[in-house]
């Protein structure tokens, strides 16, 4: 079972990024698959949240609202983050990790809740 992420780099404030997230060896398009980052020093932080099945809500933490947008496409079984207005603070590692029921919220962050986790990738936000 592996969830891979890429897509990460460096950009300058106010720049965009896409992240990519490729899932394997499960049932993607039922799974719950979030992204959660850690900035430098600090702890795990949820970022966004993408329900499978039919329904496939998605939600957001206040700090990403309005300027990140979570998407799935579950033909290729990946799950992406479009990033725009990057800032500063937005500097992370970024994972992708799936589970089988519904999370979302600041409670999302603990790695302890996910059945899958990726390796993460690194977003620099910096002029």
């Amino acid at each position: 079972v592996h969830l891979v992420e890429s897509g990460g780099g460096l950009v300058q404030p106010g720049g965009s990024l896409r992240l990519s997230c490729a899932a394997s060896g499960f049932t993607f398009s039922s799974y719950t698959v979030n992204w959660v980052r850690q900035a430098p020093g600090k702890g795990l932080e949820w970022v966004s949240s993408s329900e499978g099945g039919v329904i496939g809500r998605t939600t957001y933490a206040d700090s990403v609202k309005g300027r990140f947008t979570i998407s799935r496409d579950n033909a290729k079984n990946t799950l992406y983050l479009q990033m725009n207005s990057l800032k500063a603070e937005d500097t992370a590692v970024y994972y992708c990790a799936g589970m089988k029921y519904w999370c979302s919220g600041p409670v999302c962050y603990d790695k302890m809740l996910y059945d899958y986790w990726g390796q993460g990738t690194q977003v620099t936000v910096s002029s």
